[in-house]
């Protein structure tokens, strides 16, 4: 299907034609930029209220340095449609997420005007800031660095330190901070008050016309620039004298608020900050889906990644509708901790401003004063989480299983090594489908197993799911606990029914077989019960085993396993290496056992976007896959696979 541009943006490949426009011709160019974001994400899916609200920021960038010699970086990446389209994408934007097309976020490797790969948050100043001083380095002094940060990406202490950093090492470094007072669901904290409070400062705003005024003169001084800005600086301290601004303490030059809808002052303001030397920030209002009515008005919670929906009556398609379709584990988690903490006064939730995508958003509503939003800080909802412990609370810490791998330092000391009880819930374990290999949630049974008093478990329906909870705050389990579970639906299991306690270190029998064995972890354990019925139907008798635990992992079972099979398949939604297959190769070998065993799961690579279904088939642990392992470890002929 193709999506028409409008007439100048259908002009326009590269931001080197961008530049060829006049600068009144700008305003119509972002109104026709934001309708073809509009037009392809309503028919394709993908992030949206992001990146309607960079709209004429992008344009400005892109329209005042000269990209990709001028490094920009976006920060978070779903911010950057726009930038995608203006940079050489347009024509195949509509592959979009979609399996081989193009990436959802920045990317090195698919475009040099991505200067820097990113789909975590608060990593662009870092980024920008390394890129600067490399440019110093080799005497590339017109060299300019833009960082972009915005949607809550502030509030991660990573941001501060290299804000802390960035602010003594003299680089040409212009940070520009997309203040829309979101991130996936509304920012939280100091921070974000402190900024409303500069925003809404009539002393500030009293000075603010004056001072750009006197900015769009500078580039007139030539050498005495320098001057004239330390003055309008002077000024606007002198002013503030009660209202000390944070990031002048760090040593960048601050300038704004300035209204990020406005293309061409956005233009000029940017063009005077070119000619101002050393580190700098702007801060720029935006309004996350700017400029389409029902995002506007609506949930931007929900229109952050809205699926598909009508651009005419805003009206979000559901495909399945959800009544058809089996629970979220997500939502499961978010009921489960109400349930389980109505039962139990220790319990607390506590997540890294994923309140909305990992449903704790359900507790926060029921009981404000038991569950947290700490923002995009991964490392001090750990650290909190593992403080909360050591004062006889449960703290349930939800935090996505990619986005845990900032954390891990925290988990291995503040939390393991004092044996305080965190319960680590990992939503988005294994193929997180079109966010990519920055969402993938490959690695975690593999890091965590080998870490000392974890427990590490994962649920193959939404009913385990529940259990393991339950199990977890329970008063005879100790030390940290790990449940990890995929993004998405679960199996359709009555997963309401009473609760019922999990032996830690316990793995289940699901089906007898002679044949061959299947030893699973997680929800992909439902694609060898898939496989096993397959087989049947070839004469070929599976056992089917679920493991539960990848730590401790069940030798009891194990021992019935390699006593009985000499053929063994197990199968994970999770990275082959030091997954739960390692931990079953490392009992055979430590028990002096001798089987063929083949391992199903994410090979040694970076898996790309697409589907889940597509990525399963892609790394071969889908059902098909397990099936046809099987078919081949078990010596019958390949004409057998037919059907």
């Amino acid at each position: 299907m193709e999506f028409k541009a409008g007439k100048l943006l259908k002009t326009i490949e590269y931001p080197a034609d961008l530049r060829k426009l006049k600068e009144k011709e700008l305003p119509q160019l972002s109104k026709e930029l934001r309708q073809f974001i509009i037009d392809v994400v309503s028919q394709k899916g993908g992030h949206f209220g992001a990146s309607l609200g960079v709209v004429e920021l992008t344009v400005a960038l892109h329209y005042v340095f000269n990209t990709p010699y001028d490094q920009l970086v976006w920060d978070v990446g779903h911010q950057a449609y726009g930038h995608k389209i203006l940079t050489g994408r347009r024509k195949n934007f509509d592959t979009n997420r979609i399996y081989k097309g193009i990436s959802g976020f920045p990317k090195r490797s698919e475009s040099e005007y991505d200067a820097f790969g990113v789909g975590h948050s608060s990593t662009s100043i870092s980024a920008a800031l390394g890129m600067a001083v490399a440019s110093a380095y080799k005497g590339e002094k017109e060299r300019q660095h833009i960082a972009v940060i915005g949607d809550g990406a502030m509030t991660a202490g990573m941001a501060f330190e290299a804000l802390n950093h960035g602010g003594t090492a003299n680089s040409n470094l212009l940070v520009i901070l997309n203040d829309n007072c979101m991130s996936i669901d509304p920012n939280v904290g100091a921070l974000k008050e402190y900024l409303t409070d500069i925003t809404t400062s009539h002393t500030y705003n009293r000075f603010k016309d004056d001072v750009w005024n006197l900015l769009g003169k500078v580039s007139k001084f030539g050498p005495n620039a320098q001057d004239i800005v330390a003055k309008i600086e002077n000024g606007i301290k002198a002013a503030l004298l009660k209202q000390s601004n944070l990031f002048e303490s760090l040593k960048f030059r601050y300038f704004g608020p300035v209204d990020g809808h406005d293309v061409e002052r956005l233009t000029k303001v940017l063009q005077d900050l070119k000619d101002i030397p050393g580190p700098k920030i702007l801060h720029c209002l935006t309004q996350k889906g700017k400029g389409y009515k029902f995002s506007e008005e609506g949930d931007q919670t929900v229109w952050h990644s809205p699926g598909l929906f009508n651009k005419d009556t805003g009206e979000i398609i559901k495909i399945v509708p959800k009544e058809l379709q089996p629970p979220r584990y997500q939502d499961v988690f978010g009921y489960t901790i109400v349930e389980l903490a109505e039962k139990n006064s220790k319990i607390m939730g506590v997540t890294p401003a994923m309140a909305s995508g990992c449903s704790l958003n359900i507790m926060m509503k029921a009981m404000p004063d038991r569950a947290f939003d700490v923002g995009i800080a991964e490392q001090h909802a750990v650290t909190f989480s593992a403080g909360l412990a050591s004062q006889g609370l449960i703290p349930f810490c939800n935090i996505y299983s990619s986005f845990m791998q900032r954390a891990y330092d925290q988990v291995v000391h503040d939390a393991a090594l004092q044996k305080l009880r965190v319960v680590f819930c990992l939503d988005r374990g294994g193929l997180a489908g079109a966010d990519g290999p920055t969402h993938h949630g490959a690695f975690d049974l593999a890091f965590f197993r080998c870490i000392p008093n974890m427990i590490v478990s994962a649920p193959m329906n939404e009913e385990e799911l529940r259990n393991l909870m339950y199990t977890a705050q329970l008063p005879d389990t100790e030390g940290p606990f790990t449940i990890r579970y995929p993004r998405g639906n679960g199996v359709m299991t009555d997963w309401k029914k009473a609760f019922q306690k999990i032996t830690i270190g316990k793995g289940r029998r699901i089906k007898n077989g002679d044949d061959i064995a299947f030893l699973t972890i997680g929800h992909a354990g439902n694609y060898a019960v898939q496989a096993c019925k397959l087989l049947e139907e070839k004469g070929i008798t599976a056992a089917h085993y679920d493991m539960r635990f990848v730590k401790p992992i069940d030798e009891e079972l194990l021992h019935e396993v390699f006593r009985k099979h000499s053929r063994v398949i197990t199968v994970e939604d999770g990275c082959i290496m030091g997954g739960m297959g390692s931990a079953v190769l490392e009992f055979m070998a430590d028990n002096n056992y001798n089987a063929q065993v083949k391992r199903l799961g994410i090979p040694d690579k970076f898996i790309e976007h697409g589907t889940q279904s597509e990525l399963q088939m892609e790394c071969g642990f889908d059902t098909a896959a397990i099936f046809k392992a099987a078919v081949e470890m078990t010596g019958m002929k390949k004409n057998t696979m037919a059907g």
